[in-house]
């Protein structure tokens, strides 16, 4: 399964600037493991000194964002295992500025996020091990819009890249 199999009616279009950024030629399952290498690769590599710069007074840390990321990988595997499981309850949108104070971020070495983030997306990876094709075509609902289960995991793959794109320009 790749990006260029959803369609349109499978999510917002608010998430076509994430879904842009999965590599077309891709299978879902091989970019969530290719992707854990790389995330964690990039991150280790950010100077120690530069784990807590901001390039403005109101923006996160690079240690937020990876934070963020890690955070917004955990709603998107819940959202798709709900919606892939025919869950038909509307799944709820959430701030994610209001997630990082109490998150701590700063407070946490980036061995730790780099655990977090490890753990998380294993966890997301054995999911999609799990699930049929079928299943990763279900719709539902997320945040007032349809969602398939496997438009939640592409705009995932698409949100890091995103972020990472966002620290390196801005950032470093």
């Amino acid at each position: 399964m790749k990006v260029t199999d959803l369609k349109a009616n499978e999510y917002n279009p608010f998430y076509e600037t994430y879904i842009a950024k999965v590599s077309r030629d891709i299978n879902l399952l091989e970019g969530f493991i290719e992707a854990k290498t790389q995330v964690e690769n990039f991150f280790k590599s950010i100077p120690e000194d530069k784990l807590e710069y901001r390039y403005a007074k109101d923006k996160w840390s690079i240690k937020e964002v990876f934070q963020h990321i890690i955070d917004n990988e955990r709603v998107f595997m819940y959202r798709c295992f709900r919606i892939a499981r025919h869950d038909k309850t509307p799944l709820a949108g959430y701030e994610q500025n209001d997630y990082i104070l109490p998150s701590g971020a700063n407070k946490k070495s980036m061995a730790s996020l780099i655990e977090e983030y490890q753990m998380v997306r294993l966890n997301f990876i054995v999911l999609l091990k799990s699930l049929s094709s079928q299943d990763l075509e279900v719709l539902g609902t997320a945040s007032g819009s349809t969602m398939s289960a496997r438009a939640a995991a592409f705009i995932t793959l698409g949100h890091e890249i995103h972020h990472i794109n966002i620290i390196k320009e801005r950032y470093l």
